[in-house]
């Protein structure tokens, strides 16, 4: 079965660090899509959180992943998921439907913000600005 990736930020091949560029370079694209949550701006880094009620809609773009087995675990260590402790996580991997801009749906990888959003220096950024 093949895995997929929601990236919204760093993770996007565009905009990856230095320190994980060599992974997300791998990445097949499929196309950009949206998801329904609120991007935050943390500053060094955007963030989602999964909030339903306000009707936002995050956009990024869909990855496959050609080998998910070995870049996940890269993936996680730069995200900050702790697989065996999501609790302490900065952010948690999990599964949501992504609507793709051609209709389609798929069911991908995204990293959720796991930690209350600092209110000084968090703004949600307005949908035409992602």
């Amino acid at each position: 079965m093949k895995e997929y990736l929601f990236a919204y930020g760093t993770l996007h091949p565009d905009r990856a660090p230095k320190g994980i560029r060599d992974v997300v370079q791998t990445m097949v694209p499929v196309g950009p899509g949206t998801i329904v949550g609120v991007l935050h701006d943390l500053g060094p880094y955007p963030a989602v959180t999964l909030d339903t009620t306000k009707g936002q809609r995050v956009k990024g773009t869909v990855f496959a992943l050609p080998n998910a087995a070995e870049m996940l675990p890269r993936l996680d260590e730069y995200e900050g998921f702790l697989p065996n402790n999501p609790a302490d996580s900065l952010f948690v991997r999990s599964k949501h439907l992504v609507n793709l801009d051609d209709g389609t749906k798929r069911l991908c990888w995204v990293y959720i913000y796991n930690r209350p959003i600092p209110a000084a220096t968090s703004q949600p950024v307005r949908a035409d600005k992602t």
